[in-house]
């Protein structure tokens, strides 16, 4: 019973032994090398896929900070208010009067 007992251990260890090898062989073979490469250039378009969207979501939600601040008739321009005499005005001063409220 213990003979059989370990040929079986053998037998499942020596399975698992060949299919290792076969798959290292198969993934440097030309075949293999562009699967792997066809992997990996998916992954990457998928990384910069999300990316973008990552990006364009984040100029919808600072468009709309934007038209939200110019609808109060603020000027929404966080980065430089605090160099500004008015930031509420922000750059009235620099546009004609027809183009202001």
């Amino acid at each position: 019973m213990r003979r059989l007992f370990w040929l079986g251990i053998g037998l499942a260890v020596g399975v698992l032994v060949v299919r290792k090898a076969t798959r290292t062989a198969q993934a440097y073979t030309p075949a293999g090398i562009a699967g792997g490469l066809s992997e990996s250039a998916g992954g990457l378009v998928e990384s910069v896929r999300s990316f973008v969207s990552d990006v364009r979501i984040g100029m919808a939600e600072r468009e709309q900070e934007i038209h939200e601040a110019f609808a109060r008739g603020e000027a929404y321009d966080d980065h430089v208010a605090d160099l500004r005499e008015e930031p509420h005005t922000g750059d009235r001063e620099n546009f004609p009067e027809e183009y202001q409220r």
